[in-house]
This record gives C-alpha cells, sequence and structure tokens, in this order.
C-alpha cells in the first residue's frame, strides 16, 4: 500500500498541538493527545494531509464528500499569537479572507470559496484546490525565467490585479509563493493568485490612516512596511519585485535585510543576462521606491504594454543598414526588409572586427536586442512551440513540427513558407523527410504517426498503432521503413508504403523519448526516460546494447554518418559520445546549464550540435569536447537542432515559436 494510500484510510487530528496526528481509520480519540476525532469536518470534508502553516493557521488537502470526493483546501485558524488583541486581529484577517474570496472568487484565477464556519473554537475556511505549481516552485525546478516568460506573467495577472482593485481590495502579499501555473490538460495553464490572508479592503477611510503592517519583507513596499499603508501601486510594486526575483534567482528578502529599499534604485547590476530596454523601463517605474513614480494601476501598466514605442533617435554614427541579402526576417506578415543595427559606437566597430550581428527589431511595440554571431534569418510563422525540424536531402526543403498542430514546409533559399500541413488533432512531436526526398513522416500527442506527400502536401494515410504519444520518428535509409518512439514505452517498426506494422519493440521501463537509425539500416538506437539507451538488431528486434550513465531523462539521440558513434543528450544538463559497436562511454560534454533537448551531428561527423532550455544553441567539437561556438538569440527554451546537408547551416527551433538560421563557422 503506497503512503497515499495510507492516508486516505487514516483521520488526521485537527489538534494544532498534536505531535503525531496521524490515527487509523476508525479511531474515536487520538491515539498521541486524546482529542476526538472527526472522520469528516462539517460531515463533508475528509482531511488527508497538511500543505503548510504560518503565523495565522494551517493549510490541508482534503476531499469534498458533496463533489465526488473532488479535493479541495481547508484553512484552519491557528494563530500562533498571545494576547487578546492579536488574536483578535489574526480572526479578523481570517475573516477577511473568506469574505475577499467570497466577493472575488467567481474570476478564473482567484479561487472559488466553499465554506467558512466554526468548529471546536477554530474557525475553517474551504476553498478551490489548484493543481499545479507556484512560481517559486517553478523557478527551483527550471531555472531563472527567461524575458518572454517576464511578459507572459505581466499580461497574465495585471488583469487579476486589475480586477481586484476595481473591487476596492489590495492583496498585500503578491510574490512567487502565491501565484500558481494551473496544470491543464489543454495547452492553456492560467496563472492564478492564491491567499488573500492578508488582503485588504481599500475604502477611503483606510487611505487616511495607518494598518497593521503586514506583508513580505523585500516584496512589501515601504508604504506597507512602515507605514502600514497599502494602495494598488504598493501591489505593482510587489509584482514588480516578483519579476525581479524570477529573472535573477536572488530572494529579494536578502538584499532587503542588507541595503533596505536602496537596492532597488540599482536592481539592474543583478540580472544574470541582459533584457530588452523596454521590459527595463517597464520593471524600473513597477519598482520605483517613491509611491508617486510609480505606476497609479495595473490598467497604466497594460496599456503601457499595449502601446507601441517608436526606437530612440540614435546619432547616425552609432547605426548600419545591412540589406536584406546578409540578414532577414521571414514570415507571411513581415516580408524581407532591411534591418537597422544599432550599437554604442566602440561594440558596433567591435562587433565588425569579430563578423557579429547585432539587430534591432521593432515588431508590434516589443524592441529586441540580440548580439548574434552568424545568425542569418529567423522564420516566423508557427503560432506554438517549434519541436522538430527535418531537412530533405538536398537541403532545400525544411520541415517544421509545432505545438499549433501544424507541420510547416519552407524553402530553404528564399527562406519563405512554401505551405502548411493540417491533419493532427495534437502536439507535433517530430518529422522526418524519406531520402528520395517525396514523403514526410510525422508523429504527434494524438497517438497517431502520418504519412505525406512532400511536394503536394496531400496526407497519404495515418497509422495508429500506439496506445500513447508518438514523441519520434525516423525513416530508413533506403526509405522502405520507418520507427516510431511513444510514451506507451515502446518502438514500432512499420512499413512506409503499405502502413502495416512489422515488429514491435520492447524493454524500456520508461516513455521513449528519441530514436535513430544507423547509416546502414541494420541497428536502431532509442532513448529513454527511464535514464538508458538501447541499440537493437532492427531485422530481429533484439536488444544488442544497453547504455547506461545518464542521471536523468534521455531527450535525445543522433548516429554519426560513418554508424561508429552515438550521441546522447539529457536532463542531467550533459551530452555523452559512446561507441555504438561496443557501448563504451567515450566522452561527456559539459557547458550546458540547463536540460540539453536536441542533438544532431554534422554531416563530416567532426562535430555536433546542441539545443537546451538555457535557450542556447552550441557547436562542439567532436575530438576534443571543447565548445566551438555558442549561439544565443532564442528567448526561451531550444527543443530542434540540424545542419543542412552541406553543413553551412544549422537551423534551432525554439519555444519561442521561431526557427532561427545560423552560418557555421
Amino acid at each position: 500500500m503506497t503512503t497515499a494510500e495510507q492516508r486516505l484510510t487514516m483521520i488526521y487530528c485537527l489538534n494544532p498541538n498534536c505531535e503525531k496526528p496521524l490515527n487509523p481509520d476508525g479511531a474515536d480519540f487520538c491515539h498521541s493527545c486524546g482529542t476526538q476525532l472527526l472522520p469528516q469536518l462539517r460531515s463533508r470534508y475528509r482531511i488527508i494531509q497538511p500543505l503548510g502553516g504560518g503565523g495565522f493557521g494551517r493549510t490541508f488537502l482534503a476531499e469534498d464528500e458533496d463533489k465526488l470526493n473532488e479535493h479541495c483546501v481547508v484553512k484552519q485558524l491557528v494563530p500562533q499569537v498571545q494576547g487578546t488583541s492579536a488574536l483578535h486581529k489574526a480572526t479578523e484577517l481570517f475573516q477577511e479572507e473568506a469574505r475577499r474570496l467570497q466577493q472575488l472568487g467567481e474570476h478564473r484565477q482567484i479561487p472559488h470559496l466553499y465554506a467558512y464556519f466554526r468548529h471546536d473554537n477554530y474557525l475553517y475556511l474551504v476553498q478551490q484546490f489548484i493543481q499545479g505549481q507556484t512560481l517559486r516552485q517553478e523557478l527551483r525546478e527550471q531555472g531563472l525565467f527567461s524575458e518572454e516568460k517576464i511578459w507572459e506573467l505581466l499580461r497574465e495577472l495585471l488583469p487579476v490585479l486589475n480586477f481586484i482593485h476595481e473591487h476596492q481590495v489590495i492583496h498585500r502579499d503578491i510574490k512567487p509563493e502565491n501565484i500558481i501555473r494551473r496544470s491543464s490538460q489543454s495547452t492553456r495553464e492560467d496563472l492564478v493568485l492564491i491567499d488573500f490572508g492578508v488582503a485588504k479592503q481599500l475604502t477611503a477611510t483606510s487611505l487616511e490612516q495607518t494598518g497593521t503592517t503586514i506583508g513580505s519583507y523585500g516584496y512589501a513596499p515601504m508604504e506597507q512596511m512602515k507605514y502600514g499603508s497599502a494602495y494598488p501601486a504598493s501591489d505593482l510594486f510587489s509584482l514588480g519585485v516578483t519579476c525581479f526575483h524570477l529573472l535573477t534567482g536572488i530572494h529579494p528578502s536578502g538584499l532587503y535585510m542588507e541595503h533596505g529599499y536602496s537596492w532597488v534604485m540599482n536592481w539592474q547590476q543583478y540580472l544574470k543576462s541582459p533584457i530588452s530596454p523596454r521590459l527595463e523601463q517597464v520593471l524600473d517605474k513597477l519598482l520605483q521606491k517613491d509611491i508617486e513614480y510609480r505606476y497609479q494601476s495595473a490598467d497604466e501598466v497594460l496599456q503601457d504594454l499595449r502601446q507601441k514605442r517608436q526606437p530612440e533617435v540614435i546619432p547616425p554614427e552609432m547605426t548600419a543598414t545591412l540589406p536584406p541579402s546578409d540578414i532577414s526576417l521571414t514570415s507571411s506578415v513581415f516580408p524581407s526588409v532591411p534591418i537597422t543595427i544599432v550599437q554604442p559606437r566602440n561594440q558596433w566597430k567591435k562587433s565588425l572586427l569579430i563578423g557579429s550581428t547585432i539587430t534591432l527589431l521593432g515588431l508590434g511595440g516589443l524592441i529586441y536586442y540580440w548580439q548574434n554571431f552568424g545568425l542569418t534569418s529567423i522564420l516566423i510563422g508557427h503560432s506554438g512551440d517549434v519541436n522538430s525540424l527535418a531537412f530533405n536531402s538536398l537541403g532545400t526543403t525544411l520541415a517544421s513540427g509545432s505545438d499549433d498542430k501544424t507541420i510547416k514546409l519552407w524553402n530553404l533559399k528564399s527562406r519563405k513558407e512554401i505551405r502548411t500541413l493540417k491533419g493532427h488533432k495534437g502536439i507535433i512531436y517530430s518529422v522526418a523527410i524519406s531520402p528520395d526526398g517525396q514523403t514526410l513522416v510525422s508523429g504527434s500527442d494524438d497517438n497517431a504517426a502520418k504519412v505525406w506527400n512532400l511536394k503536394t502536401g496531400q496526407e497519404i494515410r495515418t497509422i495508429e498503432a500506439h496506445s500513447s504519444l508518438i514523441n519520434s520518428v525516423t525513416i530508413t535509409p533506403d526509405g522502405q521503413k520507418v520507427a516510431s518512439g511513444s510514451y506507451d514505452k515502446t518502438i514500432k517498426i512499420w512499413d512506409l508504403n503499405t502502413g502495416q506494422e512489422i515488429l514491435t519493440l520492447k524493454g524500456h521501463t520508461g516513455n521513449i523519448l528519441s530514436v535513430a537509425i544507423s547509416p546502414n539500416g541494420q541497428r536502431l538506437a532509442s532513448a529513454s526516460a527511464d535514464r538508458t539507451m538501447k541499440v537493437w538488431n532492427l531485422n530481429t528486434g533484439k536488444v544488442v546494447l544497453t547504455l547506461k550513465g545518464h542521471e536523468a531523462d534521455v531527450n535525445a539521440l543522433a548516429i554519426s554518418p560513418n554508424g561508429q558513434l552515438l550521441v546522447s543528450a539529457s536532463d542531467d544538463w550533459t551530452i555523452k559520445l559512446w561507441n555504438l559497436n561496443t557501448g563504451k562511454e567515450l566522452r561527456t560534454f559539459k557547458g550546458h546549464s540547463a536540460d540539453v533537448n536536441a542533438v544532431a551531428f554534422s554531416p563530416d561527423g567532426e562535430k555536433i550540435t546542441t539545443g537546451s532550455d538555457d535557450n542556447t544553441v552550441i557547436i562542439w567539437n567532436l575530438s576534443t569536447g571543447q565548445k566551438i561556438r555558442t549561439f544565443q538569440g532564442h528567448t526561451s527554451e531550444v527543443f530542434a537542432v540540424t545542419f543542412s546537408p552541406d553543413g553551412k547551416t544549422l537551423v534551432s527551433g525554439s519555444k519561442d515559436k521561431t526557427i532561427k538560421i545560423w552560418q557555421t563557422p
């Protein structure tokens, strides 16, 4: 029986001073403290486990019997305070939280209030359980937020703040721990604002009187911590500090204790990587120490986000313009146009010497600064993450698969979209093109693989052999067979011409994340979430080798052009090189600062390239294990990388919905 199952068969003692609150089902009194036990609060809510506690109470995960045992959150008021006035204040705040939730809970991004009652001299509040992670947990598990994620945070949370402020409520405790990214089966994941325990009703009198000093050190502005006053601009300051924390990983309470609020004046010095001037301007206004210089309303910030800004006027000697032949922006909306390169004079001269490209793009009011070595084009067209890329054998056509459920075909010479293939009902995780360039195969989370006519874009057939999503597809060198790896932990080999299943390979204990076939078509390599790779005899379906060495999921692998080497990329931030014949580990490549999602060999077999959650693409020397070049330009995780057949071009696809084309060194 699992720990979770054991908890469901036990009763939790609600005495806050009980040291061993878990009791066997059926007990009438706590075996530890002797308190009478309640199988269900109000004959309805069954406590499952504690979620946390603080100065004003404890929080539990519970089941609501009246809602088919749906999960909910039960808060118990247990103030750790002394004195009648302190207890009265804690009770008042707890009651106010219930009122605020009742008032605001109709908003999708605020938890609903289900009940508020007293039992055995304790107050209880029951509210909606939000399934997901707090942004603090997300920061800890996924690393620093990118600029794109900060923009998304502002766009999602500002309307919520605008809503509560219009209802005359100030939250007063906005921080990463109080923002949950709601988990969802769909592609939409809302940010939910929680914990209204210190929320304050904004009234005419409260603007004139000081209140109780409540908030979190470092997140709350001076007027709130020093004087107990709270305004809409106070919440906006806390939102700005939240963005600062997520961008830098630095907990603001430490800065508060060390420097007071003087650190806010120079907050940019703590950034780990540059951000755009526009985001810096927005955050700087949110983080103003003096409230009169701050944004005064969430709507004011939203208007600033929507406003199209013109680039600053820069002296002619600090600018240069490149023609479309040197760098272009390609999409159905923005044609190839000259792009003005803007940079301080000393950096611009240095850039000319080292051959870099510095671009400023003003699209929809957003300004991006990039210093990229070798970036030649950006393909824009997908409305979702770009997960997979594949060239035809001539290198003239590029295929891309995306979260937007489409496959796009691009003309590499003109950098323009040829057509969009539609038919999958889910995310496209993998695409592969046959050696003769006539056929494309795609794998999706709709559990199906599809075969397409690459020339016409017509769907030829659908293969529905897997019981879970297909994460990887590849085609044999003779163009006769397809291998597909799935989350159902199997690899299937099927006939490309008929769609008939030939073999099912079983042996992994985790999801199959990548498959690759050797140049002679005799062996297949697979990578899995079970942290291993297997090499199979493609004719017999038998395992030849099992490779172990990674300490986390193995996300991708590739076989060298001569068929002798295998490279693997993992969530442990490393890439490993293996002898495909013996299974011996030859080298470990280290340099990424986050999960490595994609890997590919150069056509000459002398280099590999990798893409990572750290937003970078790296080219490595296979013989020495050293970095040859790091490409920085994506604003989010890189999910796909591939070389063109002639090795002169490198292409990467990202969560930022773009495809970037780089000139290789």
